[in-house]
């Protein structure tokens, strides 16, 4: 359980830091004439979760402003970051917990 715990923490903060950073890079590129934005999707997997990047790169025809909204990417930072601070805390939990089951046999 405990092993079960700490996996899923940590493929949590994986995930959701891939997405910050993809947000990231989306901001970053804001300005850029023609950006299109990555797009994070997250899936379910039997213990924890993965993440997947579409990466659509620049349009075709060149436009003067890029497709990101601004604000949808703030909120999904702080989405994401509150996110990242829960599975911390769960791997936390869970070193704790095994090293006092650990300390408990000894």
């Amino acid at each position: 359980m405990l092993s079960s715990m700490l996996s899923s923490g940590l493929s949590g903060m994986r995930a959701n830091q891939t997405a910050l950073d993809v947000s990231g890079h989306n901001v970053a590129n804001a300005e850029t004439q023609g950006f299109l934005p990555q797009q994070v999707s997250f899936q379910e997997t039997g213990n924890g979760v993965t993440v997947s990047v579409t990466q659509e790169g620049f349009r075709m025809a060149a436009q003067e402003t890029s497709g990101t909204d601004l604000t949808k990417e703030i909120v999904q930072s702080i989405q994401y970051k509150a996110s990242f601070d829960i599975n911390a805390k769960m791997v936390k939990t869970a070193d704790e917990l095994l090293g006092t089951l650990i300390n408990t046999k000894a």
